[in-house]
């Protein structure tokens, strides 16, 4: 990965500033995006005392000019595009019956058609360098949760569009990886959306005993060097994965049993 670059999306806190430090740790040329000019600042001053050459640009990934002005920005900046890593992503707290459906809307904009655009306008540099698109899916893209009807649509039609991809691609020799993390500790449950739009701002789920954003990031970065289709992380996911596939009514008892545990469940 030494001299690659790298964009991040929302890559200023969580798994992607963890994905920012191992890209950028072993040589990568990292573009980090996102909203908050005052995190992009911080992230981009820590990765710099690193040794890291790294920038930031404020864009909203729902936004397909915001994207444009993404891919333009790494090319003037560094010549080229040879990764990209779609991380930026919401999450949502609610059982359907009370949320509103613009709640799910938002989440779609971000989670699945944020990925749509920046595919979209980097997708030119990344056949050129016969490069890597990553999304950064969840298990619930294999399993859909209870209380997060949004959240789990989103990420079951982001492995759709990415297996999609990946097959039109498979001449191109560009690679496309599927990276699906179990529960990791981020900011991600804090920011996760209720049921009117508002932020949850606690999280309902022990964060100590999860996997962290920087193993996260070691496992996406190992995957991307070998050019794999798809990553499940922790046991717990790839447990969940499996009983799915071949269990399937007992796992809907075990999924809605486990979620109706957390603090404050929506779930009855």
């Amino acid at each position: 990965m030494k001299e690659k670059v790298v964009i991040i999306t929302g890559g200023s806190s969580g798994i992607g500033k963890a994905l920012a430090f191992e890209f950028g740790g072993k040589g990568s040329k990292i573009l980090i995006t996102g909203r908050n000019q005052e995190e992009l600042d911080g992230t981009v001053g820590a990765l710099r005392v690193q040794g890291i050459t790294a920038h930031a640009l404020r864009a909203d990934v729902t936004l397909p000019e915001d994207n444009k002005k993404m891919a333009e920005e790494a090319v003037r900046l560094y010549g080229r595009i040879d990764i990209l890593i779609n991380n930026a992503g919401v999450s949502m707290r609610a059982i359907f019956e009370d949320v509103d459906p613009v709640v799910i809307r938002k989440v779609m904009e971000i989670n699945f058609f944020g990925v749509v655009y920046a595919t979209k306008y980097c997708l030119p540099e990344i056949i050129r360098n016969r490069g890597s698109i990553i999304g950064i899916s969840s298990i619930a893209g294999f399993r859909g949760l209870p209380a997060r009807t949004g959240y789990s649509a989103s990420k079951f039609a982001l492995n759709g569009f990415l297996e999609s991809l990946r097959t039109e691609m498979r001449h191109t020799g560009v690679h496309v990886l599927t990276a699906c993390p179990g529960f990791t500790a981020s900011n991600i449950r804090k920011r996760s959306l209720t049921r009117d739009g508002s932020a949850q701002g606690a999280s309902p789920r022990n964060e100590e005993k999860m996997m962290t954003a920087e193993e996260c990031a070691t496992h996406v970065y190992r995957a991307t060097v070998k050019r794999k289709r798809t990553l499940i992380l922790t046991m717990e996911g790839k447990l969940a994965v499996f009983l799915n596939k071949w269990l399937p009514s007992l796992m809907d008892s075990i999924v809605y049993n486990a979620m109706r545990k957390e603090e404050n469940s929506p779930l009855r």
